[in-house]
């Protein structure tokens, strides 16, 4: 298996390395990044490129280590068991399957994507050693051990909301997905918008830079953002001139809504637009 991105997919020649290197040493894959950089849409495109079923456990604050192999459903079997059900008589009825349990299953190597890990307890990261080193657990209820039929590749993503354990760590096959250069970023927007070149495109991505570039800002656009505005700008007509608007005193670009996404840099952009107002006088 060997992964070389796809055609929906723009992958760094690093990334690729990345990726293989992970598959042949048997190792989780541990992606960070800006928000907005593709670490969980690389999962998706693992799996389209190598042919193989995808397996998708998207974490939470609540989530729990345990619920990515089973839960044991007792309150459901007593009630049963109240009503007379004969499916109590079987415990198995009441277990219920994980994410990795079903990676584990599969009858081809699966894909499993762990997403955004770093949301869960500060625990949970080292409660699932044992079980991607081993590929195996043991369901207490039933007395059976759960093995991979195939070792899934797994490809955990991290948005740095909390330091992960040492031990953890060394486990996984680490890279930081650094945000696309400006030739990158053409060959994203060339997939998504194909055949649309020109100084409108040009435009778009100066502005888009040079606002993430801007000292103080809060959050800075990511490449998704910048997709959804070529989007809009493309929907509303909007020309190259009036993006290259040289009034200083006009700095908030067309349907800014698109990339900034807080109050605290709509308000700073409109200082910046009042102070050159003032200047200008």
């Amino acid at each position: 298996m060997k992964f070389d991105g796809t055609r929906t997919y723009v992958a760094t020649d690093d990334l690729k390395v990345a990726v293989n290197a992970a598959i042949t040493l048997a190792r989780p894959l541990l992606v960070k990044g800006e928000p907005g950089t593709g670490k969980t849409a690389l999962a998706m495109e693992v799996a389209e490129a190598l042919g193989a079923p995808i397996v998708e456990w998207h974490v939470k604050s609540t989530t729990k280590a345990h619920q990515g192999l089973y839960e044991y459903d007792a309150v459901s079997r007593l009630r049963d068991s109240q009503l007379g059900d004969e499916r109590v008589h079987d415990i198995k009825n009441y277990i219920r399957r994980g994410k990795l349990w079903e990676a584990f299953a599969s009858e081809e190597r699966a894909v499993l994507l762990i997403d955004e890990i770093d949301k869960a307890d500060i625990e949970f990261p080292n409660d699932l050693l044992l079980e991607l080193d081993r590929m195996e657990f043991f369901v207490y209820e039933t007395g059976e051990t759960i093995k991979a039929r195939n070792r899934p590749i797994v490809i955990i993503t991290s948005n740095n909301e909390k330091e992960l354990p040492d031990a953890f760590l060394r486990r996984c096959f680490f890279h930081y997905i650094k945000f696309p250069d400006t030739d990158t970023m053409q060959q994203i927007v060339d997939v998504h918008f194909p055949g649309l070149k020109g100084r409108l495109v040009q435009e778009a991505m100066r502005i888009f830079y040079e606002i993430r570039e801007v000292p103080g800002i809060k959050k800075k656009p990511s490449t998704s953002e910048l997709l959804d505005w070529l989007k809009l700008l493309l929907n509303e007509d909007i020309t190259p001139e009036m993006l290259r608007e040289t009034d200083q005193r006009k700095l908030i670009p067309p349907l800014a809504g698109a990339l900034l996404k807080s109050e605290q840099d709509v308000h700073m952009f409109e200082r910046i637009a009042f102070m050159s107002r003032r200047k200008g006088q």
